[in-house]
């Protein structure tokens, strides 16, 4: 039987159990809280932190796994490729081309340095360096955490008074303390974040998606609906797909899932923000398993233990799909009671809940994708539906705390 050894232990872990399982594969869940979700689906636990990677390195060495994933898990991705490196296992790619794309920092660099659409940035460890570099930078800009996912630590700063409380932030959020500064891009239409895969180093199945943030959220950068297809014209999708098989190759990548993020700039510029070697959280898969009719998460599983993938190709968007990120209203805070839907919307346009609390939790502001309730899909048979639809969920979403 083969092993398979999964970084982290969130929900969204669970479909990624249960492929595995149905191909007959021995799950092991990794990481450091013993109480995560996914470990009562997992065959065994071991409790080290993901970031460990010698500590995992060894766990794997004694288990003989066949395999290792970071899915949605983005501090072990690292960990994932150093430990696939070592011991000979699949992977998207080197521990080195790795660490290139989960460092923002020297993300920026490489794509600079190889031609590549890139905003005006610098990477910095020393949190007081920033100050003599007034000048370098493009006012507003955004200070971000180089190693962290789901818009945590992440603040737009509009003077360079406003400076140290976000570098504050932005450390405070990373597993290294280095953070980044760039410029702060003014979108063309909306941020993509989808879910990519490679076979052999080519991009065999490639979407775009429509992000949107709550701009009355307490952190509006955290995506709160993500959309398929998206509204991005053809011509920068064409472009984006070029420069990311472009990117893939310069890495010398191989085969797998990935979660990319890219925008164009009101400068009608695309650019390539994020490229990570896992699948992405939001369970971004899922649902284009559902819109698209290709399914990352099993082939990822089994490129993941050596065993061929199937079916991977490009295809077309069935329909118009929102994934709902359900969160905390502005203001909104205390203990959950429940979270309803309007009979009339559930039984025409929803798929699937994924609820993350459960009632008696206590409900946060939403500062960042860990402080989602969780997630909701929604398929319509127009985007003018789909808007008219989701610009009135507050009145159809109810969220009831005590």
């Amino acid at each position: 039987m083969k092993k398979l050894l999964l970084l982290g232990g969130s929900r969204y872990l669970i479909p990624v159990i249960e492929a595995a399982h149905k191909l007959g594969i021995y799950v092991i869940t990794c990481d450091y809280l013993e109480d995560n979700i996914a470990h009562q689906y997992a065959d065994k636990y071991c409790n080290i932190s993901v970031i460990e990677k010698d500590a995992v390195l060894e766990c794997a060495q004694e288990l003989k796994i066949d395999g290792i994933m970071s899915f949605a898990c983005d501090p072990g991705v690292v960990t994932a490729a150093y430990v696939a490196e070592k011991m000979g296992l699949p992977f998207q790619g080197s521990y080195k081309s790795t660490a290139i794309l989960q460092d923002k920092g020297l993300f920026r660099e490489f794509l600079a340095a190889h031609g590549f659409n890139v905003p005006h940035a610098k990477r910095y460890t020393d949190v007081k360096e920033p100050f003599q570099d007034i000048s370098f930078f493009t006012w507003p800009v955004i200070v971000k955490p180089t190693d962290s996912a789901g818009s945590k630590g992440v603040t737009k700063v509009d003077t360079p008074e406003e400076l140290e409380k976000a570098i504050q932030i932005a450390v405070a959020g990373s597993h290294n303390g280095s953070f980044i500064i760039e410029d702060f891009l003014t979108f063309e239409g909306y941020h993509s974040s989808t879910d990519p895969f490679t076979v052999n180093g080519e991009l065999k199945f490639v979407t775009y998606s429509d992000q949107l943030f709550d701009p009355e959220a307490d952190n509006p950068y955290t995506p709160a609906m993500i959309i398929w297809p998206s509204s991005m014209k053809n011509e920068y999708q064409e472009e984006l797909t070029r420069e990311i098989q472009r990117l893939i190759k310069l890495l010398d990548m191989d085969t797998g899932i990935y979660n990319i993020e890219t925008c164009v700039a009101n400068t009608k510029k695309p650019y390539i923000m994020e490229v990570s070697p896992r699948g992405g959280g939001c369970k971004i898969a899922e649902l284009q398993r559902m819109a698209y009719g290709v399914d990352l998460i099993e082939n990822e599983v089994r490129k993941a233990v050596g065993l061929p993938v199937t079916d991977i190709k490009q295809t077309e968007c069935n329909g118009h799909w929102c994934e709902m990120v359900i969160h905390a209203r502005p203001g909104q805070s205390g203990i959950l009671k429940g979270v309803s839907i309007d009979p009339d919307i559930e039984k025409k346009y929803v798929k699937l809940v994924d609820m993350a609390a459960k009632k008696g939790d206590v409900v946060l502001p939403f500062t960042g994708a860990n402080m989602a309730l969780g997630d909701m899909f929604l398929r319509f048979d127009s985007r003018e539906e789909l808007d008219a639809v989701m610009a009135k969920s507050s009145e159809w979403l109810h969220i009831e705390l005590e």
